[in-house]
């Protein structure tokens, strides 16, 4: 515990671990995470149901939600990044967009302030289910060996320099790719989260020292948490786009 000016604030560790409430200590324990992990779950399979299970000509509030929902999907992810063979793709790209999209508001949630994606487990989940996806539909695209040979040997490159550019194709497509996804996702939320909840105990604490102090950390925690809801909209983006363009980059190899 670090004091400053006899005030307590409390370590690192308190906001980014969390105590297992049922079957404490074994492989299987549940904590505040992944119960919100499951909520987010069940909200979004709630969403698509709700915006699908009635559908008319004339659309009501959740079916005109989630058209418009799936037209940005369609039109600013898929068609921008992989044309119209990717239009299959659309229940998957949409689900993990609203999936990582509620995962990531549970940072600005009073009482709860604890963004799932925030824990690496996770983006790393997501990132490998990604991968997985994006390497087998390229194996059934383009046949194994024309896969790998579009991935290690890209058109266009003089063949002296494939002894240079094929290890780090290698390298990138099938390591940098994922790793960067998860760490990306996870780094961004992680660095909000800790952000607010420093300005967070900040105002508290200088408050209860002395009240007028406490309006600079506020208005910053305020303006901040505003930030961050900008934040939780581009990250579930990012990452949802990034999946669209390996996926396409798998389709049409030559692009």
């Amino acid at each position: 515990m670090t004091t400053l000016l006899a005030l307590d604030f409390p370590p690192v560790s308190h906001v980014t671990e969390w105590p297992d409430i049922f079957f404490e200590g074994s492989p299987l324990a549940i904590n505040k995470v992944v119960i919100l992990m499951w909520v987010s779950v069940a909200i979004a399979f709630v969403f698509m149901w709700a915006a699908g299970r009635n559908f008319q000509m004339v659309p009501g509030r959740f079916q005109g939600v989630g058209e418009s929902f799936i037209d940005f999907i369609r039109n600013g992810i898929i068609m921008q990044t992989i044309g119209k063979d990717g239009l299959g793709y659309t229940p998957f790209l949409g689900t993990l967009f609203v999936f990582i999209m509620i995962c990531n508001a549970w940072g600005i949630i009073p009482a709860l302030q604890m963004p799932v994606t925030a824990r690496i487990a996770l983006p790393a989940l997501l990132s490998i289910m990604v991968w997985v996806i994006f390497n087998v539909v390229g194996v059934i695209k383009n046949g194994l060996f024309g896969y790998l040979k579009s991935v290690l040997f890209p058109p266009g490159v003089p063949w002296p320099l494939y002894i240079l550019v094929t290890p780090i194709e290698f390298v990138s497509v099938f390591f940098v790719r994922p790793l960067s996804l998860a760490v990306r996702l996870f780094a961004n939320m992680l660095a909000g989260h800790l952000l607010l909840v420093s300005f967070a105990v900040l105002t508290t604490a200088m408050f209860e020292f002395f009240p007028l102090a406490a309006i600079l950390p506020g208005a910053v925690l305020i303006a901040m948490t505003l930030f961050e809801v900008l934040v939780i909209f581009l990250q579930a983006y990012i990452f949802t786009i990034l999946a669209a363009v390996y996926i396409g980059g798998a389709i049409h190899p030559e692009h």
